[in-house]
């Protein structure tokens, strides 16, 4: 084969293997930018390319003196890289040998002995998380490695659920050199947290108060939703609005800052101040501690709330719950029995046909009634009283009714009224509807149309049964008198604050409508007065403070019939009845008294509504005010 032959050939080989080589370069191209561009723009986007976000902070609850209920603070949730450990020591060992490898690897080691006893985890556990692995996901979702084999290697491994920033500093002080850095130089190698920690930042809810108000608050869950209370209404305001920024990546997952964009920046939540008092809530609960106590209730409540403006001051429910492990309390003690659950309000309804028939015109509070009979012809039949507890020798006033609290006399009041005007006079007192309360899982309670009543009801509705209500309508129908005879709407936040603690909006108390001429609400007043002062809940008295009130006692619904073992007591009054300041209501359910005594409204709400009530004065500041020149309607006797 001559020379020129073999260079020809050699020649062509060379020349086609070098088009065979652009052309490959040249087709490769072609399908990377042409034919498959857009998955792998995808895939990069997705490798490289971050929405990171910044929680807002969650504002505080306040109560009327700016006392935290509930706040917000930051904890760090650790977590383990272990691949980051493996690449570092790898790359030691590549670029200055085995031996400098072997040295870090030691630091690394006493590193996580420190950190190990700050945050109080078994060494052990964290050398096994520190293993590099993989985990599984979906084939298509497998884009962070070229194998696409639908494995990729775990790069979160939660240590710690969060520690608080002085623990966190704590990590990031560690030295495991044996030497003093402020008095010698120190190796960067020996500082700071072991290599592959990553942490997180993020808000937990948190309430000082443990217990106090609970019912009233609400809580945040484990999945940051705002669950029931102020915590729920005032989400909107409470929530703020995170911040986020678009950011790259790079191949170790650390972010590019310099290829930040369209960062957002966040807004925290607003703060939320309440109209309840710490001091008279904590008042109010150690009461019903006590109550609980002694008693062994199956629930109580107290509310207080401002006479003038609606206002609560407090209100409390047992059984209660810790906010702070409300993951570990039933559904019966979060439930916020004040206005969820009905029951029978008892002789304190009888404050209703008394204080329309007046404001109607119908009755004086002189007007008489024989209060010894045992039943009365009324629009053409005869119909049966409910018993009073003693008999009476002769005729009683309408204020003689209010303070003795006689079955009687409250059904012949009612029978001027008719069904329909003791009806319309009911639901003028805020029964049958709800009361405002913002909350929400409010009842309306139940109060039927005359159309539904039987021949009995006219003598039943007057003296509390055959009407459910809850707690607090029961409240707030008392509240009418004391305000001068408007049915005021339950009110628990008084401002909205933001962060330079500017107020953003304010509320003020909301009348739902007037019930009451007002010299009809203080006749009605001075009648109450009676009660306490020579009726049947004398034990609420207090020596110059003019205390006026209804007690109540109702037999419970078991199995479908009241019970005679079973009752529900109650007191709601307010003071000083001239110029009211506060109401206050009792309610106790089933309170268990020894020789199986009766749960009277007067044994068991009365004694707590004096405690409170003299505990109040002082802190409220609250004058006495002069001996009231009208007379007070009422006389000895009476239990309920």
């Amino acid at each position: 084969m001559s020379k020129g032959l073999a260079s020809s050939t050699r020649l062509i080989l060379l020349a086609t293997t070098v088009f065979v080589c652009f052309g490959a370069v040249g087709f490769k191209l072609v399908y990377l930018h042409v034919l498959n561009r857009d998955h792998l723009v995808s895939y990069v986007d997705e490798r490289r390319r971050t929405v990171q976000k910044e929680p807002a902070r969650r504002g505080d609850i306040l109560d009327a003196k700016g006392d935290v209920l509930a706040t917000s603070h930051t904890l760090v949730e650790l977590a383990i890289d272990p691949w980051d450990l493996k690449n570092y020591l790898d790359t030691a060992e590549e670029n200055h040998g085995a031996e400098r490898a072997r040295h870090l690897d030691v630091v690394e080691r006493r590193k996580r002995l420190e950190l190990a006893q700050i945050i109080d985890v078994p060494l052990t556990d964290l050398e096994t998380v520190w293993q590099p692995s993989y985990r599984e996901v979906e084939r298509h979702k497998d884009l962070y490695d070229d194998a696409r084999d639908g494995r990729v290697k775990n790069r979160w491994i939660k240590i710690h659920p969060g520690v608080a920033e002085k623990v966190f500093n704590a990590l990031n002080a560690i030295n495991v050199s044996g030497r003093d850095p402020a008095k010698e130089e120190v190796d960067r190698e020996f500082l700071g947290m072991p290599r592959g920690v990553t942490y997180r930042r993020y808000y937990q809810r948190t309430y000082p108060g443990e217990r106090l108000a609970a019912h009233v608050i609400g809580f945040v869950n484990k999945e940051d939703k705002a669950a029931m209370g102020v915590e729920r209404f005032a989400d909107f305001y409470l929530r703020g609005q995170d911040g986020w920024w678009v950011s790259e990546r790079d191949g170790r997952r650390r972010e590019l800052a310099h290829f930040r964009t369209r960062e957002v920046p966040v807004i925290n939540g607003y703060d939320v101040v309440l109209s309840i008092d710490s001091v008279v809530q904590h008042l109010i609960e150690s009461e019903l501690q006590m109550i609980a106590d002694l008693y062994h209730p199956e629930k109580a409540t107290i509310i207080v709330s401002d006479a003038k403006s609606g206002f609560l001051l407090g209100l409390a429910n047992y059984p209660t719950y810790d906010l702070n492990k409300f993951n570990k309390s039933t559904e019966d003690e979060q439930r916020n029995t004040a206005v969820t659950d009905l029951i029978d309000p008892g002789s304190t309804f009888k404050i209703v046909p008394a204080a329309s028939a007046l404001n109607a015109g119908l009755v004086t509070p002189m007007t008489r009634f024989n209060c010894s009979i045992q039943s009365i012809e009324f629009q053409g039949r005869l119909r049966k009283f409910m018993p009073d507890d003693h008999p009476y020798d002769h005729p009683l006033t309408v204020a003689e009714i209010i303070s003795q609290s006689s079955n009687i006399g409250a059904s012949q009041i009612a029978m001027k009224l008719g069904e329909r005007g003791l009806y319309h006079a009911a639901r003028s007192f805020g029964f049958g509807e709800d009361t405002g309360f913002p909350f929400g899982a409010e009842s309306r309670g139940l109060l039927n149309t005359p159309d539904k009543w039987s021949a009995l009801e006219i003598t039943r509705i007057p003296a509390g049964y055959s009407i459910s209500a809850t707690p607090m309508q029961i409240h707030y129908a008392m509240a009418t008198i004391a305000s001068g005879g408007e049915l005021l709407q339950p009110q628990l936040i008084r401002e909205i604050r933001d962060a330079a603690d500017n107020t953003v909006f304010s509320f003020g108390g909301i009348t739902r409508r007037r019930v009451l001429e007002p010299h009809v609400a203080r006749e009605m007043a001075r009648m109450l007065v009676g009660v306490t002062s020579q009726g049947t809940a004398k034990q609420a008295a207090i020596e110059g403070y003019q205390v006026a009130g209804k007690t109540g006692t109702a037999q419970k619904l078991i199995d479908g019939r009241y019970s005679r073992r079973n009752h529900v007591g109650s007191f709601v009054g307010f003071f000083p009845a001239s110029d009211p300041q506060v109401v206050i209501t009792v309610i106790v359910d089933d309170a268990k008294l020894p020789d199986r005594r009766v749960n009277y409204g007067s044994a068991v709400a009365v004694p707590s509504f004096h405690n409170v009530a003299q505990q109040l004065i002082p802190y409220l500041d609250i004058k006495p005010v002069a001996e009231n020149p009208h007379p007070l309607y009422a006389v000895k006797g009476g239990l309920r």
